[in-house]
C-alpha cells in the first residue's frame, strides 16, 4: 500500500506535541512526513527538518509559502502550533485542498470556528481535531454501548481534569505553560482551553448529548497570572441530563487525570484516562464489573482499534494513532471514491466547533457573574 504524504506546521526544537503526532503516526506505517514548517525561525526549521530527514526545498520559512508549493502534494498537513495560530493555518490549507489535523482547540474564536466548518465542507476535505483521549479503545466502547441504548436515558454526568504542573507562584511550565498563560497566544482562557475541550469532547463523544446551556466559574488562583487556571462548570443538557465538570491546573499531585463518569437509568460508566485499559460499569441492581481493552465484552466496533494483546498495556501514543487509522482510511477512500460519512472514527472540524462554542459560552457566564447562558 503506498504510504500517504504529510506535512507539518509547528512541532519544531522544543517542542512536545509535534514529536508525539510523528510518533503515533508512525505506529501504522501508512505515511511519511515529507514537508515542514516547523518554527517560525529559519535556522530552526531547517534544524528539523534535516533531524527529520526532510529535503532541504521542502523546508519553508512560512506556512503560506509551504500551502501554496504543496498544493497537489500533500494527501493532510499537521498543524501543532500555539492556539492563536491554528486559524491562519488551517484556513490556508484548506484553500490549498488539503486535508487537515489540527490539535486541539480548533481556534481563538466562533466566528473562526464557523468559517473552518464552513471553508472543510466548501472544499470536500477531510479535518480532524485531535481529542486524543477518544481513541482509547475503552472509550470508542463507552461510545458504542451508550449509541445502543444499553444505558437507558442518561440523568447526569460528573468530569474531571485535574493538574498539578503550574500550581506555583513565579513557575510557569518551561515553553509548554508559557504560551498557555499567555492571552496573546492561547485567547481569553488558559485551563479551560487546555482541558475543558477535553472534558466538553470526551462527554460529548462517549453520551451523544448535546449541551443547553452552562453556568461556569472561572478563576485565576496563582499570583502573577492573567488567565484562568482553575475551572468550576454547571452544565444542563438537551433533553434535560445534567453535569459538573471541573478542570485545574493547581491540583498538585494530580498529572493528566481526566475522568468521566455516567449516570444512566440502567446503570452508571466510569471511566479514567490513568487507567485506561478498563471501564468500570454497574448494572440497575449494583453489580460492578470490569471491561478490559484486550478482552471479551469490549463493543465489536471499538475492539478493532485494540493493537496488543491483553496485559501489554496500549497508552496515549496509541490512542492518538487510532484517530490516525481511521483520518487514513478516509482519506483513501476519498480517494478512491467508495467513502461514506459514517466512516468517520475521528474528532471533526464541528467537534472542534463545539468546543471553541463551549469555552466561549462558559467564558461569557463567568465573566457576567456566573450566570447561566445558552450556546
Amino acid at each position: 500500500m503506498k504510504k500517504l504524504n504529510y506535512g507539518m506546521v509547528g512541532g519544531g526544537p522544543g517542542g512536545f506535541i509535534g514529536d508525539a503526532h510523528r510518533r503515533a503516526i508512525n505506529l501504522d506505517g501508512q505515511a511519511q512526513l515529507v514537508a515542514g514548517c516547523f518554527s517560525r525561525t529559519p535556522e530552526k526549521c531547517r534544524q528539523t527538518g534535516a533531524e527529520l530527514g526532510i529535503d532541504f526545498s521542502r523546508c519553508y520559512a512560512s506556512f503560506e509559502e509551504m500551502a501554496k508549493a504543496e498544493a497537489g502534494k500533500l494527501d493532510f498537513v499537521v498543524v501543532v502550533t500555539p492556539n492563536v495560530s491554528h486559524y491562519p493555518v488551517c484556513k490556508a490549507f484548506l484553500e490549498a485542498g488539503i486535508n487537515v489535523s489540527c490539535d486541539k482547540p480548533l481556534c481563538l474564536t466562533v466566528e473562526q470556528a464557523e468559517d473552518l466548518v464552513r471553508l472543510a465542507r466548501e472544499k470536500d476535505l477531510l479535518f480532524m481535531v485531535t481529542y486524543t483521549y477518544m481513541g482509547h479503545v475503552t472509550a470508542k466502547h463507552i461510545r458504542r454501548y451508550i449509541q445502543a441504548g444499553k444505558l437507558g436515558k442518561i440523568r447526569t454526568v460528573m468530569a474531571e481534569y485535574p493538574q498539578g504542573w503550574l500550581a506555583y507562584e513565579g513557575e510557569w511550565g518551561g515553553k509548554q505553560g508559557e504560551w498557555r498563560c499567555d492571552p496573546k497566544q492561547s485567547g481569553g482562557v488558559n485551563c479551560l482551553g487546555d482541558l475543558g475541550t477535553h472534558v466538553e469532547n470526551a462527554v460529548s463523544t462517549m453520551t451523544g448529548l448535546k449541551i443547553r446551556r452552562v453556568l461556569a466559574k472561572l478563576d485565576t488562583i496563582v499570583p502573577g497570572r492573567v488567565l484562568d487556571d482553575n475551572d468550576a462548570v454547571l452544565v444542563e443538557f438537551e433533553g434535560g441530563a445534567t453535569g459538573v465538570y471541573w478542570t485545574s491546573q493547581v491540583a498538585i499531585g494530580r498529572d493528566n487525570d481526566l475522568a468521566v463518569r455516567i449516570y444512566g437509568e440502567n446503570g452508571s460508566i466510569e471511566w479514567k484516562q490513568t487507567e485506561c485499559e478498563k471501564v468500570l460499569m454497574v448494572s440497575r441492581d449494583g453489580t460492578l464489573i470490569e471491561r478490559h481493552r484486550g478482552n471479551g465484552g469490549i463493543e465489536p466496533e471499538a475492539a478493532k482499534y485494540g493493537r496488543l494483546p491483553s496485559g501489554h498495556s496500549e497508552g496515549w501514543l496509541e490512542s492518538m494513532g487510532n484517530l490516525y487509522r481511521s483520518f487514513f482510511e478516509c482519506i483513501r477512500a476519498k480517494a478512491s471514491g467508495c467513502f461514506a460519512p459514517d466512516m468517520i472514527d475521528f474528532p471533526t472540524v464541528e467537534d472542534g466547533a463545539e468546543g471553541v462554542r463551549f469555552v466561549h459560552a462558559c467564558l461569557k457566564s463567568s465573566e457576567s457573574g456566573n450566570i447561566w447562558v445558552d450556546l
